[in-house]
């Protein structure tokens, strides 16, 4: 799907990619709706296409229902590890974090870590950071919902892990910045430790000044072995977003992969498309905005 931006400012927020039950296609719709209009408010008041992307990722890390912050999937622990990143088209900063458990909004640790002289931290060394740049620490017990313990115990009474959603979001400001946020709470009944693409720069994030920006959401060990979101963007010297957003997924199905990729361009074009069955997203430009569950069943 492609759609064409008005006043030279977007922004584009999915909810994840995978299969999602048909009872929480409204909610989901309503999440990341909410998150796009609030991400688009910013972008209206002169903030930055950072600035837009991290608020809309936070909104989606705050609501229970998406698999990223508070209801996150949980490991084989029990404990939700969480993964986010952020990335500035301008200057190509980035910023991740991963496998940390007592941060409520590992996106906004994320920003911090790109201010910071490194690209990643992960585990007890981003909890660390996230005490001295003055994020307060949470109880772990407080990102677990009913919810996902309720899958983690259905995961392990059938010896199965369960391939889980990310959140994201990309936007182009009135200067012509691009972004992209992307965050999420990794494959349920994951190994601890794990990290998925997220967190790592050009495998699920990736944003670069005159181009494009690109956030991911599927399994998350093959966009990082193909880079997903830095294919996809670099495609765009040659191909359309829409193009290039399908090709870099058809790379991630020659593996056997599955997901979503969304991206705007400098142009301000918009494109996402799946290969999972069903992906949550939504937008919003001069032109007006929407949301829409795309399904492929």
């Amino acid at each position: 799907m492609e759609l064409v931006a008005a006043e030279g400012l977007a922004v584009l927020v999915h909810g994840g990619a995978g299969k999602i039950d048909r009872a929480e296609w409204d909610v989901r719709l309503e999440g990341v709706t909410r998150a796009a209009e609030s991400a688009w408010m910013l972008l209206r008041k002169k903030a930055d296409a950072l600035t837009a992307a991290i608020e809309a990722v936070r909104i989606l890390e705050d609501d229970p229902v998406f698999n990223a912050g508070t209801g996150s999937a949980l490991n084989r622990e029990g404990f939700a590890e969480l993964d986010a990143a952020v990335m500035d088209g301008g200057s190509l900063s980035f910023g991740g974090v991963a496998a940390v458990r007592d941060v409520r909004n590992p996106v906004m640790l994320a920003r911090e870590v790109m201010y910071s002289e490194h690209v990643l931290l992960v585990g007890e060394g981003a909890s660390r950071f996230a005490r001295e740049r003055g994020i307060p620490a949470c109880d772990p017990r407080e990102l677990i919902t009913e919810r996902q313990l309720a899958r983690w115990m259905e995961a392990r009474r059938h010896k199965k892990s369960g391939k889980t959603g990310t959140v994201g979001a990309v936007a182009l400001d009135a200067r012509g910045g691009l972004a992209a946020a992307t965050s999420t709470g990794g494959m349920l009944d994951k190994r601890v430790g794990r990290v998925g693409d997220a967190p790592l720069p050009g495998a699920g994030t990736y944003a670069a000044a005159g181009l494009g920006a690109a956030s991911a959401t599927g399994h998350g060990e093959y966009f990082a072995r193909t880079l997903a979101a830095y294919r996809a963007v670099a495609a765009l010297y040659e191909l359309t977003p829409d193009e290039a957003v399908k090709k870099s997924l058809d790379a991630v199905a020659g593996l056997g992969g599955s997901g979503g990729l969304i991206m705007i361009d400098a142009e301000g074009r918009l494109a996402w498309e799946h290969t999972s069955p069903q992906m949550s997203v939504a937008w919003r430009t001069g032109s007006g905005g929407g949301a829409r569950m795309t399904n492929e069943e």
